[in-house]
């Protein structure tokens, strides 16, 4: 662990805001781009097939959505949806897969297996690399999977008069809601697939950072730039959560929420917690430690709080178990932490060369188990420098009680033995 040079598993012509793991098909779904500004970058939403080639994951470009003069800054995937944030508004795209055309070729036999392989092979290398960083659909191979995209709604997520942005947007767990936050504080629920609005009520004074939603849909957790991390039932205020409670040392409004997010417990099925980062409100010359916190779930009580490093935390990520909890920071490290004791198990420092925007672990699906290998965990990490990256936790050894016990047995029967060596008539 420590500061070293990360590979890129993936890097694109424009800057990376957010990243998701199609569950079911195990695509890479990635977006960003220079939004309305003339400067010739582009606005569009990549996606990337994910590969296992022995130990090392590889990435190739399958598609490239172009979404015009707007960055797409955070997105939610909700079975072939996409609900992504650009601006103030959501724009809600279905994607879809279609049989890749040289199959077709295959059958007139102008397009064998082996012609494929010599096209693949004169394309490969540094060219096939060029043209998934140009993000130019039209030099993929024939052979590679072909990918719609098609947008088919969209609602107003933010208001503000002065620059209207969203900036966090979920899918409820079981699909019925759209749920969205930006910077006029106000959180808005959308029944879905209707969007016919459901709730707008103000949640906090000033931007809202992140939100999150129970997996019975009970209670919405919101964190605002006021300093506050609020339990909703509905648009009704349920409570506030307060961090430091029990730590005096801590002075009142010198640390803000930044992150929430809801997580299993691993063998506990109807276990849930709430996972918070507290990052300081102030930049000071000596920087202070950010925290991490864990909650109870149902009745919302804290549970553990850790200091996670004087970094400045940008982003926080839940594996689908709940094993794991990833973080990213502002000067681009990033990190993976034990949720159970909060305790740091993997960590690379600057990894990106600039803030870490978004995070997401490959997901315990079939899909996603088989592209792991022989790793725990896999999170890919993308940022503002144009880079994906992936971060692997091998598999810890452990041994099997019996063995644990077979060994103890030996132990207990080798100091006996000794004793009556040493002592004899001990027994």
């Amino acid at each position: 662990m420590g500061k070293r040079r990360m590979p890129d598993l993936y890097r694109a012509p424009f800057p990376l805001y957010t990243i998701k793991v199609d569950p079911k098909t195990g695509w890479v779904i990635t977006a960003g781009g220079g939004g309305g500004s003339k400067t010739g970058i582009k606005n569009a939403v990549h996606f990337l097939g994910l590969e296992l080639v022995g130990d090392q994951h590889c990435a190739t470009l399958v598609h490239s959505h172009d979404t015009d003069t707007r960055a797409t800054m955070n997105l939610a995937i909700g079975g072939d949806v996409i609900a992504a944030g650009q601006d103030g508004r959501c724009s809600l795209m279905r994607f879809r897969q279609h049989q890749p055309r040289g199959k077709a070729a295959a059958k007139d036999g102008g397009g064998s297996e082996k012609g494929a392989a010599r096209r693949r092979a004169g394309k490969g290398g540094k060219g096939s690399e060029g043209a998934a960083a140009r993000g130019n659909v039209s030099e993929m191979n024939d052979n590679t999977t072909q990918i719609s995209v098609d947008t088919f709604g969209e609602v107003q997520s933010d208001l503000n008069p002065q620059d209207p942005l969203q900036k966090c947007v979920r899918f409820s767990p079981d699909l019925s809601l759209l749920l969205t936050g930006g910077t006029d504080g106000h959180i808005r629920v959308w029944e879905y697939p209707s969007l016919k609005e459901k709730l707008d009520f103000k949640a906090h004074e000033g931007e809202i950072e992140d939100l999150d939603i129970s997996p019975n849909n009970k209670h919405l957790v919101t964190v605002g730039r006021d300093f506050a991390c609020s339990i909703w039932s509905g648009n009704q205020l349920a409570m506030s959560l307060c961090w430091h409670e029990k730590m005096p040392q801590i002075a009142a409004k010198s640390y803000r929420y930044m992150s929430c997010r809801f997580g299993k417990v691993e063998d506990q099925k109807d276990t849930l917690r709430l996972y918070t980062v507290q990052i300081p409100h102030k930049r000071d010359r000596k920087p202070p430690q950010c925290y991490l916190s864990k909650w109870d779930g149902q009745n919302f009580l804290p549970m553990l709080t850790n200091p996670c490093g004087t970094e400045v935390i940008s982003t926080l990520a839940v594996s689908d178990s709940g094993t794991f909890l990833g973080l990213g920071t502002v000067t681009g490290s990033v990190a993976i932490y034990v949720a159970f004791s909060l305790q740091k198990l993997y960590y690379v420092q600057e990894s990106h060369g600039i803030v870490v925007t978004d995070l997401a672990f490959l997901p315990d699906t079939p899909k996603g188990q088989s592209l792991k290998g022989n790793n725990e965990a896999a999170m890919l990490s993308v940022a503002v420098d144009s880079r994906c990256q992936m971060h692997t936790v091998r598999n810890r050894r452990s041994f099997p009680i019996w063995l644990v016990l077979f060994f103890c047995g030996l132990m207990v029967v080798g100091a006996v033995l000794l004793l009556r060596h040493l002592f004899p008539g001990f027994i």
